[in-house]
């Protein structure tokens, strides 16, 4: 009976979707294994079913049509029809197992599902072939698990009608049934989809993957990439959720920062004559995968950055610093520009041509000269564009190396990515030295980054046993020593604030690095050969959009800005906080509670002090000493939510 031979055909399926959940699961094994005797399998079994039958069904839904609709049987049951309903229902399942399998080599490097911002995000990269080649040798064992699958769906697949043994017209009864059949099935195709039959249900989203698991990394145990596409595909990235009137909201939270104009400065609009001399130069390094965890100065072990440790003990840094996103084009907004990333990388969306605030910007209107500093590909990772959205006058990228006599142009390209660390790092000190002060720069390096590799000449020195990764950041590590070491030759150097943090964590090995806020630990630090700054390791709470108003009020601007950060100089230690968006919830952190948020109400409550590993979810039992900070801290993230969905689809992310 079709009707059998078709819920065979679509259970293979089911089998073959989780069946990916496993390899995936066993693929993050070290991220779930040290909460996976906290999770409830039945749990997650409902909520795999549940986002599975979504993606199943609208990937196969053209395929099941085809199979139910009433039809002349002849027509039918001939063998081409057949024929053409089993190809259909094998390519677009493989693929689908495709883009699962693929997903658990990407998601390594976003902690996630992918979401359709993938395509806009590497639509300017021309090196993804290389990057795919060089993955599927790595990872030859998902390869011949994805040939297995195919081979499943092609062996294991039922013929809905058997061509030559069907009757040619229907029987009354059957054709009735076949009527019912394919009407009955409109409902029940939608209340999949949705993820649900209640009225009060919204079509499911990634989010509510939360509800099956214990923390927000855990949610992609339950979600499938297919519908991690499909759910994000064309959809309006920001929605006002409305919490709090104009009034309440303003008393709560603003980004809006307003320096105290000094006498005498005339016009805050009209760029003022800084003088060199008093005025500090700015640099920023941006340090691709940088993690904490990777630097011996935050840590009770060795650690792989001997430079970074040395520089660390004369520079202002954080012990609690944090990341506002899990990619490169989640970095570069947080840093420069006071945007952390919610829900989707900003400059991949829609509101991309949104007004921002900048570092650079607000210095240019000081009389700065501004320039930024990468040395992939002019136009890679959308980071020129944002470059000149948030003020930069100047851009340096591979084509500009390329073109400087003095260097050794495309002999020093690393063959994926970008010119090596250690020679555009050089380039960059170069080229700041014909600058005019004051100056605000920024670089971002590209060396510590899949496929890890390094110069050929480092191989042996600098190698260290793990991951791959850690010889790039050894790598890196020593370049920024030799940047350093020829900058501080330099006329300039004395003069200015050195920022170092990086982009985002990659790899994460330690397990107390490895949680849902470890993560997003990042250095953050400030360096004034100078001794403009204090010294020491900060108690505070410091994060990516506070480094646009700390460098702001180094300097002095006094032009007003929005930024979501804090200057991490003028609030006391115990009221800096720090925000993330991971897998639909939001995550707050003061002091040493960190909040969780679905978007509508708290979800988890922990000590990372006591509880650093995120075991203890306090949130039905908040102590009464703990009641006001949560009661403040929920409001604080509403608000902060608010007023980021309010001003990007107003475009309102400047005064």
């Amino acid at each position: 009976m079709k009707y059998l031979r078709l819920l065979n055909n679509l259970l293979l399926v089911y089998l073959l979707y989780m069946l990916c959940r496993v390899v995936y699961v066993l693929e993050f094994w070290d991220l779930y294994s040290a909460g996976w005797n906290q999770l409830s399998l039945s749990n997650l079994l409902a909520g795999g079913l549940r986002f599975d039958t979504s993606a199943i069904l609208y990937t196969n839904l053209l395929y099941i049509l085809l199979v139910l609709v009433p039809l002349p049987l002849r027509w039918i049951s001939s063998r081409g029809y057949q024929l053409a309903l089993k190809i259909l229902f094998v390519v677009v399942n493989s693929l689908m197992l495709t883009v699962n399998l693929v997903d658990t080599v990407y998601s390594r490097y976003t902690g996630r599902r992918t979401t359709w911002t993938f395509f806009s995000e590497f639509q300017n990269e021309g090196n993804l072939g290389s990057i795919f080649g060089i993955e599927l040798i790595g990872h030859w064992y998902l390869v011949l698990i994805g040939i297995a699958f195919i081979v499943a769906l092609v062996y294991l697949y039922r013929h809905p009608l058997v061509p030559g043994k069907e009757p040619l017209r229907y029987t009354p009864g059957g054709f009735v049934l076949a009527l019912v059949c394919f009407l009955g099935f409109m409902p029940l195709a939608v209340i999949g989809m949705r993820g649900g039959a209640s009225t009060a249900i919204r079509p499911i989203t990634i989010s509510n993957a939360n509800q099956y698991v214990n923390q927000p990394a855990e949610a992609a145990i339950v979600l499938n990439t297919p519908f991690s596409l499909i759910r994000t595909m064309g959809k309006t990235t920001f929605t006002d959720p409305g919490y709090f009137d104009s009034a309440q909201l303003n008393l709560i939270y603003s980004p809006l920062h307003t320096p105290s104009l000094p006498p005498n400065l005339g016009d805050p609009e009209e760029p003022k004559e800084p003088s060199p001399s008093t005025t500090p130069n700015v640099v920023v390094l941006i340090l691709e995968s940088f993690g904490k965890e990777y630097i011996g100065a935050y840590n009770d072990y060795p650690g792989y950055t001997p430079f970074l440790d040395s520089l660390i003990a004369h520079s202002l840094t954080f012990r609690h610093s944090y990341a506002n996103g899990r990619k490169s084009i989640d970095g570069m907004p947080s840093i420069l520009s006071g945007i952390p990333m919610f829900v989707e990388p900003f400059f991949v969306t829609g509101y991309s041509l949104n007004n921002v605030s900048g570092i650079a910007g607000q210095l240019s209107r000081d009389g700065y000269t501004t320039a930024f500093f990468h040395g992939a590909e002019n136009g890679s990772m959308g980071f020129q564009a944002f470059a000149r959205t948030s003020g930069f006058q100047q851009y340096y990228g591979r084509t500009e190396y390329d073109n400087d006599s003095r260097f050794g142009g495309e002999n020093d390209f690393d063959g994926t990515w970008a010119i090596w660390d250690e020679e555009f790092l050089q380039y960059y000190a170069e080229v700041m030295n014909q600058m005019p002060q004051p100056f605000m720069t920024a670089l971002f390096t590209a060396t510590s980054h899949h496929p890890f590799a390094v110069p050929e000449r480092y191989k042996q020195s600098l190698h260290q046993e793990g991951h791959p990764i850690l010889t790039c950041i050894r790598y890196t590590d020593q370049a920024l020593r030799r940047f350093f070491a020829a900058a501080s030759r330099m006329p300039w150097y004395r003069n200015t604030l050195f920022v170092i943090t990086a982009d985002h964590t990659n790899v994460n090995l330690q397990p107390s690095y490895n949680t849902p806020l470890g993560t997003f630990s990042v250095p953050i630090i400030f360096f004034s050969p100078s001794g403009l700054l204090p010294t020491g390791m900060s108690d505070a709470t410091a994060q990516q959009t506070d480094i646009m108003p700390t460098v702001l009020g180094l300097t002095g601007s006094s032009t007003p800005y929005i930024a979501y950060g804090q200057d991490l100089l003028a609030t006391p230690a115990d009221q800096t906080w720090a925000i993330h968006y991971n897998n639909g919830i939001y995550q707050y952190v003061q002091r040493d509670r960190l909040l969780l948020v679905d978007g509508e109400q708290a979800t988890g409550w922990y000590d990372i002090a006591a509880d650093p590993l995120l075991h203890d979810n306090w949130i039905d039992h908040i102590s009464p000493a703990d009641k006001p900070l949560f009661d403040t801290s929920l409001q604080r993230t509403k608000a902060i939510i608010q007023s980021y969905m309010q001003r990007m689809t107003a475009n309102q992310l400047t005064p």
